[in-house]
């Protein structure tokens, strides 16, 4: 079968698309920019913009199962135009579905989808492992990290995970009407990230506790508006599951335990230094 995969660059298409056609799948890649989009030999690229509504006609032709995501755009908002994504999916005669959310609550599309008559499985990431590319520059410039919110733990998760979980939804059985939620093996507080990563370059990282109103006034300066804002918040103060709980769902459907941060950290190593 032809798997599509959207949002074929980022964090989790990326590893998505290279696991798939290592299993013998045929994978269609949706990117705004094909020439641009680097992807691994095999992958047939194809141009076309969820978020806009472009490309969709092409991009579901013969394609039996998909990836989707549930924001795009320059500034990663949230989809407005599910129904569309999923007309156009089912006309195209595609049954099995992933969602990778982008929010708390049930957005646009994941409506869409689970009014559409597919075969869905949402999952639903509590942190992205990738998030901590942030640091970088502070880290590689300064040896330093300003973070709020210091004892606040995060299951964070190995973006390659999310793409596993992804794969073998699209790719087996079991799993239509599950909403996976997926974390990492350990949760962690920012000063123990950061350690982990002074351990894996070999020196040491200093983390300084900025307050609540500083992050605010950090991220308004960034350019994000009040939602954005609001669900930083609450992601660090009143997160959807607690922070300190480890979830099995990575190694109950993938079959082997998730990533550790350390390993992440390893195979990420040269941004920071």
């Amino acid at each position: 079968m032809t798997i599509l995969v959207t949002g074929a660059t980022g964090n989790v298409g990326r590893p998505l698309v290279a696991e798939l056609l290592a299993a013998g799948h045929r994978v269609r890649a949706l990117t705004r920019n094909p020439a641009k989009a680097d992807l691994p030999a095999g992958a047939e690229a194809v141009a076309g913009d969820l978020a806009a509504g472009t490309g969709l006609e092409a991009a579901f032709e013969g394609v039996t199962a998909a990836h989707l995501i549930c924001f795009g755009g320059d500034d990663f908002a949230p989809l407005t135009n599910g129904e569309q994504i999923v007309s156009t999916a089912v006309r195209a005669g595609v049954r099995k579905v992933t969602v990778l959310k982008g929010d708390m609550g049930k957005s646009p599309l994941e409506a869409a989808v689970e009014a559409g008559g597919l075969e869905w499985t949402h999952l639903a990431p509590v942190e992205f492992m990738s998030n901590t590319l942030e640091w970088a520059a502070s880290i590689r410039e300064e040896g330093t990290v300003r973070e709020g919110f210091a004892e606040a733990r995060s299951a964070l998760i190995h973006d390659s995970d999310i793409a596993s979980v992804a794969a073998a939804a699209l790719t087996g059985d079991g799993h239509a009407g599950q909403e996976y939620w997926l974390t990492g093996p350990e949760a962690l507080t920012m000063p123990e990230r950061v350690r982990v990563i002074g351990e894996v370059l070999g020196r040491e990282i200093r983390f300084v506790e900025l307050s609540r109103d500083e992050m605010v006034t950090r991220w308004r300066a960034e350019g994000y508006g009040d939602g954005d804002i609001e669900f930083f918040l609450a992601m660090r103060t009143d997160p959807p599951i607690t922070g300190d709980l480890v979830l099995p769902a990575v190694e109950k459907v993938t079959g082997r335990p998730a990533r550790t941060f350390a390993q992440w950290v390893r195979e990420n190593a040269a941004v920071f230094d």
